[in-house]
């Protein structure tokens, strides 16, 4: 399918400026004029809107939409020992499967075309992305060691089944997760280590989240999350560590050499009272810095332009340098980044040759206007719900705020019973 955007305000790669968009077979074939002889099935009007590349959530737990607002105000580790793992256990696997859609539902809204998901049951990510057509990364969570040799062994046998079993489609594409340093042993730690080397695919994983993992992988190992995680072969320049907020110097050196990306996720972190990561050092050490959002148990939001505000702002009050997290790095970090993070080729950018994985926001919205610089507009004054049409590879997923290959309102009743299920209401 030929579709043309016309006469809109894109953001290109270094510059913002009003062009039209051809797309053909779901590829950026012009930026400007369209090609000689190219005919469209579509056009898109582009008038009073503006073209952004979709926003690429770097980490995330989709599933996770069934707890909103529901585990709030609460100790790290009394959030996840005490709130979030119990109510894992009660989820099943077509629970997930409506939780997702739930989540996607929500990226789309917000201008998000791509997200990395770690989860606990497979299978229900996978139809998810699959039925409603958004770029999925998946990686089922594992957790494993001496104490669950047996659960550990099951959950890696799961993911590879998985990967085997839904490999071949262009919109999803799988990593390995080992879980955490606390909850994967360094034996663990280097039986994923071997199988993501096996399978060919990169690393998901959480380091460095509270002081608390910090402490325990100290006392247990003598050394940093980083550092044991190195020492199992888990950091490599296709592993994305999520969260990071308590590095060394070291470790953000350790990082840099490495070539590893780090998915930052200043809300999540926030909220949950664990901190703010060194963004401004990551990058200055050359460390490829994408943004996720974490979960809506943790983050209550999937919204990735809400993200991009709050880091870009967090950054200049902590350091007290304005420069700290310009705009157009905190967008360069929510697309570029982010596909660089994901290994999501030809993807965060709009140019010839790109996937077409674009979102449409509206700038009628009395909250963008007047629109001045258009960067710092989406970072500081664009909320999401300004996004309008988005499409993914090419199809429109989302047209004029309708959602084009989900039921929105059949998702919404089976959330409301999964929760009255579970018994949070």
């Amino acid at each position: 399918m030929n579709i043309l955007i016309e006469n809109i305000l894109a953001l290109l790669p270094g510059e913002a400026k009003v062009c039209s968009v051809a797309i053909s077979d779901g590829v950026i074939v012009a930026v400007g004029d369209a090609p000689a002889g190219f005919k469209a099935d579509k056009i898109i009007p582009g008038g009073g809107k503006m073209l952004i590349p979709g926003l690429i959530n770097a980490h995330t737990h989709s599933y996770m939409t069934v707890f909103r607002n529901c585990a709030d105000d609460l100790k790290f580790n009394d959030w996840l020992f005490g709130r979030i793992l119990p109510l894992e256990e009660k989820l099943t696997e077509e629970d997930c499967y409506w939780g997702s859609l739930l989540g996607i539902m929500e990226m789309l809204s917000t201008g998000t075309t791509s997200f990395n998901d770690m989860y606990i049951h497979i299978n229900a990510q996978a139809r998810a992305a699959e039925e409603s057509g958004v770029r999925a990364v998946l990686s089922r969570g594992l957790t494993g060691g001496k104490d669950d040799r047996e659960g550990g062994a099951r959950r890696l046998r799961d993911a590879e089944a998985e990967i085997r079993a839904w490999s071949g489609r262009e919109n999803i594409t799988f990593m390995l997760a080992p879980h955490a340093p606390y909850t994967c042993d360094e034996d663990y730690q280097r039986e994923v280590a071997e199988a993501a080397r096996r399978l060919n695919v990169p690393i998901h994983t959480h380091i460095s989240e509270s002081e608390a993992e910090m402490q325990t992988i100290r006392e247990k190992y003598g050394c940093t999350p980083p550092e044991l995680m190195d020492k199992t072969g888990l950091l490599t320049n296709r592993t994305v560590a999520a969260h990071c907020v308590y590095l060394t110097d070291s470790d953000i050196q350790l990082f840099a050499e490495r070539g590893v990306s780090v998915a930052t996720n200043p809300v999540s972190n926030l909220k949950l009272a664990n901190g703010v990561a060194p963004i401004p050092k990551m990058l200055k050490a050359g460390v490829n810095v994408a943004m996720g959002t974490d979960g809506t148990a943790s983050n209550n939001t999937l919204n990735m332009i809400r993200e991009l505000g709050v880091l870009t702002v967090l950054h200049k009050g902590i350091t007290g340098d304005p420069e700290a997290v310009t705009a157009r790095e905190g967008f360069k970090i929510a697309t570029e980044n982010g596909a660089r993070a994901l290994c999501l080729e030809n993807t965060g950018a709009i140019a010839p040759g790109m996937k077409a994985d674009l979102a449409i926001l509206s700038l009628d919205a009395p909250n963008v206007n007047p629109l001045g610089d258009p960067y710092s507009a989406l970072a500081y004054s664009f909320s999401g719900m300004e996004t309008e049409t988005v499409l993914v590879g090419g199809r429109i997923l989302m047209e004029n705020r309708e959602f084009k290959t989900i039921d929105r309102d059949r998702v919404l009743y089976e959330v409301k019973r999964i929760v009255e299920r579970i018994g949070l209401k």
